[in-house]
């Protein structure tokens, strides 16, 4: 009895795990082609996604794994182990939350884009629980094209398509990393399944972890793949929401942290990955220094704070990466919705457009304040305790690696203040400035929703706690999980010494208290800084241009023009060939003609000398008949009887004797 309980659990749980992909991505692409349930698409998508948070929760208890034949050789397998058990919730729950602002927030082709939601999230699942190589390709692909359509949702408009395309030819070229991964792996003998890849011969195994860095730090928007990011602002606010906090960009730092044990089997993967990852914090917390518009500085702390994800693959903290890639997600969608909102009521979503607009909604500005504070990293809130971890991680690597981690704490400080001294500050003085940027993105509605507040409210509070997972004892707990699910060599602590806690804590207190006693005392700079370069990020964009586009553009130019003249040289050629054939042809022609006269002539002559042979033989055969006559004449006389010879002589003596005499 108790075998049979546990076999129909496990079932059931197996089942679960099937739905949490098979649902959304149904559902979605039902209200994408059937128009019946246009008009049902909140409802619908709402009712999915709760469905699909409870499905992530028995599959969390129950951690089931499933597979299913795909190709020779390779399934498609999903499990639920110790790192994915943290990551899936983040992704059904913050889906479920975006899709409630959603609802208050887009008015246009709701079905379209709830259906385009469900998918994205249905990919982000797929690949949090992926267990080979071919699962996670579909989900990778799946999750690019959803970004695509997500960022051009309003395909009307030619520079949110642009974006949409930039952003994914950007992903779509580091993917290929995971093709490269893919092959290298077949060849190095260890077969796709991604527990297995340590075990690729070498220098497969070498290409292996090339492949899955360069792909994963594409979809993390890592040096020098972050430009994509900043182009992805043109999508609707929610989306924003979700691919900067749970799907696309989240996973890129999710695949580092489960590939972790392949990546420190090499001896060059960890340092170079450690150091991507700590450059992009600090490069990009300078870029969102030099913003004007509050969407782009939340996109470039995005790509800063995945860089201390990264940074915690390069060192081995997968415990605390985890827990900062969980504590990033709450923060980071309670800010892009606030931001949503914000733009949605005053129809602009830059600084100066929104000044003082924390006082104007207050449940709002609280909730965008703890989700700042969260971001500086200041005491307790949840962010200041998981960079922590990940930078306790690094200082076991490297002084250099911690001191450019806290350098990056210190920018995620500086930034974060930013936000908090632009929308709490008095608008004394600045009305006509702010005034200027009303509607000047789309209407404003001059309101903020129910719809719009619940989930801040909620995401606030997963902002405030989530640091509890880089602190004991629940640190403990998530570092033995964790090391087991990814098969690291043994637990390593996620929890930073109460000195480096105080330090970062300290550090992020004092940069948040002087630029808000600089905003105090007049200054400027913090609505609107200068510096072009950084307000474009770093020119990203450009170099990949000038680098990239325009070489292959040239390439591809003088591929063409070699192309037209070997299609002029062989139309030239065709055209000689046609010239000489149409020649021989005619020669053909007149020798047919000739061959044909001759015959005919021949044939006449044929005729004619038929038709005298045939006189020929008449008058041969006429004069054999007169021989004939003639031979019967000359017989007759001859009777045998010796009177009738005399008789005749005597006849033919007279004629002659007639005939003498006849001539004289």
């Amino acid at each position: 009895m108790t075998t049979t309980t546990s076999t129909t659990a496990t079932t059931a749980a197996q089942v679960a795990l099937w739905l949490l992909v098979a649902l959304p991505a149904g559902t979605g692409g039902a209200l994408l082609v059937l128009p019946a349930l246009r008009r049902a698409a909140v409802p619908i998508a709402l009712t999915v996604s709760s469905l699909v948070v409870a499905l992530s929760a028995v599959a969390v208890a129950a951690r089931p794994s499933v597979s299913m034949p795909f190709v020779a050789g390779a399934d498609l397998g999903l499990a639920v182990d110790g790192l994915s058990a943290f990551v899936l919730p983040m992704v059904t729950v913050v889906t479920l939350l975006v899709l409630v602002f959603a609802a208050g927030d887009v008015r246009t082709d709701r079905a379209r884009f709830h259906g385009l939601m469900l998918l994205f999230s249905a990919a982000a699942s797929l690949t949090a629980t992926a267990t080979t190589l071919p699962t996670l390709l579909v989900g990778w692909e799946v999750m690019g094209a959803m970004s695509y359509a997500l960022i051009g949702f309003w395909w009307w408009e030619d520079s949110r398509v642009s974006a949409g395309l930039t952003a994914f030819l950007t992903t779509r070229a580091a993917d290929l990393g995971l093709y490269l991964a893919a092959g290298a792996a077949l060849a190095g003998g260890s077969g796709l399944a991604l527990a297995d890849l340590v075990s690729a011969a070498s220098p497969w195994r070498d290409v292996v972890v090339a492949g899955i860095l360069v792909s994963a730090l594409g979809k993390a928007a890592q040096l020098p793949f972050s430009f994509w990011l900043s182009r992805a602002m043109e999508g609707p606010s929610p989306v924003s929401a979700l691919l900067h906090s749970a799907a696309m960009v989240a996973m890129g730092g999710y695949l580092l942290l489960r590939a972790e044990p392949l990546v420190a089997s090499t001896g060059w993967a960890p340092a170079a990955t450690a150091w991507v990852g700590v450059l992009t914090a600090i490069a990009l917390g300078v870029v969102a220094l030099a913003q004007h518009d509050l969407k782009q500085l939340l996109a470039a702390s995005t790509g800063s704070q995945l860089g201390f994800v990264v940074l915690a693959a390069g060192v081995g903290a997968v415990a605390g990466g985890t827990a900062q890639l969980v504590a990033h997600a709450a923060t980071k969608a309670l800010l892009f919705l606030a931001a949503g909102s914000w733009l949605t009521a005053l129809g602009t979503k830059h600084l100066d457009g929104l000044v003082g607009v924390a006082r104007r909604w207050p449940l709002v500005g609280w909730c965008a304040t703890v989700g700042a504070l969260a971001l500086a990293g200041v005491p307790p809130l949840s962010l200041w305790a998981t960079k922590d971890a990940v930078l306790a991680g690094a200082l076991e690597q490297s002084v250099w690696l911690y001191a450019a981690g806290l350098a990056a704490a210190g920018l995620s400080a500086a930034y974060a203040a930013r936000i908090l001294v632009v929308v709490w500050r008095s608008t004394d003085g600045r009305e006509e400035r702010a005034r200027a940027h009303l509607d000047e993105e789309e209407e404003g509605t001059r309101e903020v929703t129910t719809w719009q507040r619940v989930p801040l409210v909620l995401l606030a509070a997963g902002a405030a706690v989530l640091g509890l997972l880089a602190l004991p004892p629940v640190a403990s707990v998530l570092t033995e999980v964790v090391a087991e699910a990814v098969g690291a060599g043994g637990p390593e602590s996620t929890a930073a010494s109460p000195l480096e806690l105080a330090t970062s804590g300290v550090l992020a207190l004092a940069v948040v208290l002087l630029l808000v006693l600089l905003a105090r005392r007049g200054s400027r700079w913090l609505e609107t800084p200068g510096s072009s370069w950084l307000g474009s990020w770093l020119g990203l964009e450009s170099a990949a241009h000038r680098v990239v586009v325009r070489p292959t553009l040239a390439l591809a130019a003088r591929l063409d023009r070699l192309d037209r003249g070997l299609d002029r040289g062989v139309g030239a050629v065709l055209g000689g060939v046609l010239g000489l054939s149409r020649g021989a042809t005619r020669v053909d022609g007149g020798l047919d003609r000739g061959v044909t006269g001759v015959a005919a002539r021949t044939v006449r002559l044929g005729h004619l000398a038929t038709s005298a042979e045939q006189g020929v033989d008449a008058l041969v055969q006429g004069l054999a008949a007169r021989v004939r006559g003639l031979g019967r004449l000359a017989r007759r006389p001859q009777t045998g009887q010796l009177h009738h010879y005399y008789l005749e002589a005597v006849a033919v003596l007279a004629a002659a004797l007639l005939l003498l005499l006849t001539v004289r």
